[in-house]
């Protein structure tokens, strides 16, 4: 069995047990409240790829750790990233129709209720982390983690590139700022996916550091490659309108750099995610051919 093909199928374990257990937890209603429910739910199971629960997982089995012991941290950070994309596509953010090639949540079921349902999402996933067997029996590795998950999904993390990118609209900024909100905006997830998958383990803090340092190089190699795939590619391929990034007049590396320099950016932070996982020798291979595979999505 080739590297990859093992990298592939450790992946489909990961995926199946990840999505798996978003079912469990989110049942058929809370209390009396179907609309939202539904609404989470249909946010939820909308596909996605799932790469930020996967990256936490496998951060926490590099360390030394069992993966299934991040298992619900992952799912909570699952719920807040498709919380970001129910917020994100509303009217008074990017006003997007469609989300994982169907009808975005507040398209399908309103614009309130999509509002409830990010917001439902956001709190379930904190009840979730704190709620879980690993956090009763590690309550200070817990403690760490919720901590993280909160720091880097809030005002200085995610949060904070949102209300950058909010504020960039329509003027073209230097490409320091436009690395600064994708480093929050994109890049916080991932670097709570790493970080977390470490305390969860009791990784060491050169095993830490490590993975932070791949998490911040792949969050801006990803998001580099979106804002390419934006011009390239098609609402049918990607699942999600494109060309948006013109239509709102946003800074993208694309806009400020030109498509071949953006393409040349994105190899360039693929290989600094890659070289940074030395530390772990072999038992990096998921890790960096994770990294190559979303690279190749420009290739």
């Amino acid at each position: 069995m080739t590297p990859q093909t093992t990298a592939m199928t450790r992946f489909d374990t990961y995926l199946s047990r990840i999505n798996t257990r978003l079912s469990e937890l989110l049942p058929a209603c809370f209390y009396d409240a179907p609309a939202v429910c539904d609404a989470m739910r249909y946010s939820m199971e909308g596909g996605g790829k799932r790469i930020r629960p996967v990256l936490m997982m496998e951060s926490c089995r590099i360390c030394g750790g069992d993966p299934e012991d991040a298992l619900d941290f992952a799912c909570a950070l699952e719920m807040i990233h498709t919380y970001s994309l129910i917020h994100d596509d509303l009217p008074c953010m990017d006003d997007d129709d469609m989300r994982r090639g169907k009808p975005a949540c507040h398209i399908a079921f309103g614009e309130a209720t999509a509002v409830l349902a990010g917001d439902a999402l956001l709190t379930e996933a904190f009840h979730t982390a704190a709620a879980c067997a690993f956090a009763k029996q590690h309550p200070d590795r817990a403690v760490e983690a919720i901590a993280l998950l909160a720091e880097l999904a809030g005002a200085c993390g995610m949060i904070g590139g949102q209300a950058i990118d909010l504020q960039s609209e329509g003027q073209a900024i230097p490409l320091e700022r436009l690395q600064q909100m994708d480093r929050l905006k994109t890049g916080a997830l991932m670097k709570a996916a790493c970080a977390i998958g470490a305390v969860l383990a009791g990784a060491a803090k050169a095993q830490r550091d490590a993975l932070e340092r791949y998490a911040d190089a792949l969050g801006q190699a990803f998001q580099i490659t979106d804002d390419i795939l934006d011009v390239t590619s098609d609402s049918e391929t990607l699942g999600k309108p494109v060309g948006s990034d013109a239509q709102q007049n946003k800074s993208t590396y694309v806009s400020l750099l030109g498509l071949e320099q953006a393409r040349k950016a994105a190899a360039a932070y693929t290989a600094q995610a890659v070289s940074s996982l030395g530390l772990f020798g072999e038992e990096a291979a998921f890790l960096r051919n994770l990294a190559e595979q979303l690279g190749n999505r420009i290739s």
